[in-house]
């Protein structure tokens, strides 16, 4: 696994549209969340970085889907080349974990290339206007530095939304495994990092 930060997108940058279906074939249309905060991760079921915090992950998607946040996870690995994340084993993941919110497949990988993602996890929010007011980790726990798993740093930016405060701009790049590419080859935003 290749280390890799997040990309850190520039705040106040529009989602955008995406229409994708979710590994039981639901399909699930961006535009339809118009006038509602959004929470966007990018994700996989391989990735060890992903499985230290999916439990987490999961508890904060279904609670902040609650809080009126259209929740995303998304899953755009090739996984032709890792078969676990494969459809039909994310949704496994969705059903054995109790993912209330959408776990969708980005087939031809253009969505991660339209918002920058780099690794898994990465996490966007989105106001209601779906401009952009965090990028980045977590938490600062990772595989082996014993920092225990809370989300403290997602969940407080979500938690500024919600309290219609303004989100910090403090914000630490995520850190996991690299998308996997269907090239193989990388795409040109990894060769001009912004953090």
């Amino acid at each position: 696994m290749a280390r890799t930060p997040s990309r850190m997108k520039d705040l106040g940058s529009i989602a955008y549209p995406f229409t994708l279906k979710d590994s039981f074939e639901k399909t699930f249309i961006l535009n339809d969340s118009r006038g509602k905060p959004l929470l966007i991760m990018f994700i996989c079921n391989h990735c060890p970085f992903v499985k230290h915090i999916f439990n987490e992950i999961i508890a904060v998607g279904n609670f902040y889907q609650k809080k009126g946040f259209s929740v995303y996870a998304i899953n755009s690995n090739d996984y032709a080349s890792y078969p676990d994340d494969s459809p039909e084993n994310m949704k496994k993941e969705v059903t054995e974990r109790s993912m209330e919110f959408p776990y969708l497949v980005d087939e031809d990988q253009t969505i991660a290339k339209k918002y920058e993602a780099a690794c898994t996890p990465d996490f966007f929010i989105y106001d209601e206007t779906h401009k952009l007011i965090y990028r980045g980790q977590f938490d600062a726990s990772r595989p082996g530095n014993d920092v225990p798993v809370t989300g403290d740093d997602l969940k407080f930016a979500l938690d500024q939304w919600v309290q219609k405060k303004e989100v910090v701009n403090n914000q630490k790049p995520s850190l996991g495994c690299n998308i996997k590419w269907k090239s193989g080859k990388e795409p040109d935003y990894y060769l001009n990092p912004t953090n």
